[in-house]
């Protein structure tokens, strides 16, 4: 089949959007592509379409456990077959998925960049039919990227044991050099990227910049911040904001607490709004997440951890409450307004505190290098792992129990963590979805001593056959049975550790007597997030041109026009009537 009659019978489109037909056509063609398209615009087709084209596997490579169980399901739905290896996935589960690509009529494999880590992992996928590699999120793979993670390097790996097969990167958000980067970084055989323009006609940027005392009113009491960082004042927007612009909304906060007060604020104001971050249960997310895409909520107030993967066209407004850290996050958080077409607004609330916060956030994300070292040995300490040993041994990491056990400042230790993640030390994976994981603690003789429900009965033995090395080690299992794990455990017939979200903590390394932060991970890297936080503020306090023209040419694109709508625009054009 061609592409677009594959695009028919399958996803039911008449014809494709702008750039995703050229870029079909450079895959098709065997060649390395880097695309660059909006937020929203598609890019799974480029290469879901191609794959079924060409009748091979593809294997994709995402950040995101989420978006990947989402789009196997969305495939799945549509006769597609897909498979999915990511963290919490039993040795077994994950050789029937790679068999099942390997001998099946399987078209997509998805894995977290993590997995790639594993050299046994990529000697496995040679044996896979694998006819494109697709890279999401490629901005990762770049050092001058907002958002790098180490595990992308590994792909560079996988393209020496597969040269004949071509690269697809994908990415929202890519400045002139990083596209150069991630081009590098990936082993592509010549530069070519197709870019489609990052402007969006629909969508109109605002700065609203609110200062301390003013006398602003919400749920009928005047409210003026007692701080004079403007908390209050971006509150009273908020709801002014929410009330005069219908339809669903997003509402971006820096801190789950934040969440949660604001969106108490907006219900006490009378309109239908609930918080999300990363500290709920998987539950508890999916529940939100689904309620306000079916529009039983129409506000949701969030962390960054909310909105990746999430394709809801009605957005109609996104309010930031605090700056982001850099125009590469917001424009793709702005850009999950208006996906529809129709017009819809991103409004950024400025303060002038803002500026001083922008700062202490340089120190808080590149804590001094002796603070990083003592957390490095603080959490070993804490997992009682001695000098010399550790290798390969991975740990549950509460961080708020670390910080009171150790006396350690919580934010800075994050950045700690991930600072020695990016030098090799540790592989710190932040709060994510771990399952449920059982152990049997008597022999399958001996099980016939105990006195056992029939269920009780079925449950063991379901387990005995599922999981072969039950008996020796944890082995993670689907918790549908709960209650009956539990009934078990209270017996020490088993050990059972249920459902969990947490950090993991896994050294790579022995542990040592000393580190060393190397400049490309420490001094480089403080002064690109300083360079983005410098053009964040610049951005919200400027006042002379326009907001799109300054996001594009950030991007890359020079030459575009002024929008005449944002609210520069619209300032520029009342003083010209006047």
């Amino acid at each position: 089949m061609s592409p677009k009659e594959v695009l028919q019978t399958y996803w039911h489109y008449d014809d494709f959007r702008p750039l995703q037909a050229e870029i079909i056509e450079s895959v098709l063609a065997g060649k390395d592509t880097l695309a660059l398209m909006p937020t929203g615009g598609g890019k799974s087709l480029c290469f879901q379409v191609p794959t079924m084209v060409k009748g091979g596997l593809c294997l994709v490579v995402t950040p995101l456990i989420a978006l990947m169980k989402d789009q196997v399901e969305n495939l799945r739905q549509r006769d597609i077959l897909a498979a999915a290896i990511y963290t919490g996935m039993s040795r077994d589960q994950q050789r029937v998925a790679l068999d099942n690509c390997q001998f099946g009529p399987y078209h997509f494999l998805y894995v977290s960049p993590e997995r790639l880590e594993s050299e046994a992992f990529r000697k496995r996928l040679t044996e896979l039919p694998i006819c494109l590699i697709a890279v999401d999120e490629a901005h990762c793979i770049s050092q001058w990227g907002y958002d790098f993670r180490p595990s992308y390097l590994h792909i560079a790996d996988i393209r020496a044991s597969l040269p004949e097969v071509p690269v697809l990167a994908l990415t929202a958000t890519a400045t002139p050099a990083v596209a150069d980067d991630i081009q590098t970084r990936l082993l592509f055989r010549e530069k070519n990227v197709l870019k489609k323009s990052f402007r969006r006609e629909n969508l109109q940027y605002v700065v609203r910049e609110v200062v301390s005392g003013q006398c602003s009113v919400i749920s009928g009491q005047a409210a003026a911040s007692p701080t004079g960082d403007g908390r209050e004042e971006k509150l009273a927007q908020i709801v002014h904001i929410l009330s005069r612009v219908g339809g669903s909304a997003i509402v971006y906060v820096r801190n789950r607490k934040r969440a949660q007060e604001v969106s108490e604020v907006l219900m006490a104001s009378h309109i239908s709004a609930d918080f999300y971050h990363a500290g709920l249960s998987p539950k508890e997310r999916h529940s939100k997440q689904e309620q306000w895409k079916r529009g039983e909520t129409r506000v949701m107030v969030c962390t960054n951890a909310f909105g990746m993967g999430i394709d809801k066209p009605d957005v109609r407004v996104v309010l930031h409450h605090d700056l982001p850290d850099s125009l590469e996050a917001y424009y793709q958080e702005a850009g999950r307004a208006g996906r529809d077409g129709k017009t819809a607004y991103a409004v950024l609330l400025y303060h002038p505190a803002d500026r001083a916060k922008a700062k202490r956030r340089v120190s808080a994300n590149y804590p001094p290098k002796e603070f990083v070292e003592k957390v490095y040995h603080c959490t070993c300490d804490f997992y009682q792992v001695g000098l010399g040993s550790g290798l390969d041994h991975s740990f549950t990491l509460h961080i708020d129990e670390l910080c009171q056990r150790m006396r350690l400042p919580v934010l800075q230790t994050y950045s700690a963590l991930h600072l020695l993640d990016q030098a090799g030390y540790i592989r710190f994976e932040e709060e994510h979805e771990t399952p449920p994981r059982v152990v049997i603690n008597v022999s399958a003789q001996a099980l016939g001593q105990y006195s056992l429900s029939r269920e009780q009965i079925r449950l063991l033995d379901q387990l005995m056959r599922q999981y072969s090395g039950i008996f020796t080690d944890f082995q993670y299992i689907d918790d549908t049975e709960h209650e009956l794990l539990v009934s078990l455990a209270q017996r020490h017939i088993i050990t059972y550790i249920p459902r969990t979200v947490a950090c993991t903590f896994t050294l790579i390394q022995e542990r040592q007597a000393e580190i060393y932060l190397p400049p490309r991970v420490y001094e480089e890297r403080q002064t690109q997030y300083t360079e983005r936080l410098r053009a964040m503020v610049e951005y919200a306090e400027q006042k002379q041109f326009c907001r799109e023209q300054l996001l594009l040419g950030y991007f890359g694109e020079l030459s575009a026009p002024p929008c005449g709508h944002c609210d520069i625009c619209r300032n520029n054009k009342y003083k010209s009537a006047h």
